[in-house]
């Protein structure tokens, strides 16, 4: 369990946890919605479309 903030690394708040304050709550919710993180995902098989499906 870390015990300091991922933003900051000053020690973590119990009331903002895993944050320090809401500062850096708030700052890492705008990574999110900003697209600076992001999780990997893997392409879609391509699909093809013959007709033949569960015959």
């Amino acid at each position: 369990m870390s015990t300091s903030c991922p933003i900051c690394d000053k020690p973590v708040n119990p009331d903002y946890r895993p944050f320090c304050s809401k500062r850096c709550a708030d700052v890492d919710l705008h990574r999110w919605l900003s697209g600076t993180y992001a999780i990997p995902a893997l392409d879609d098989e391509p699909t093809t479309d013959d007709g033949d499906e569960d015959e």
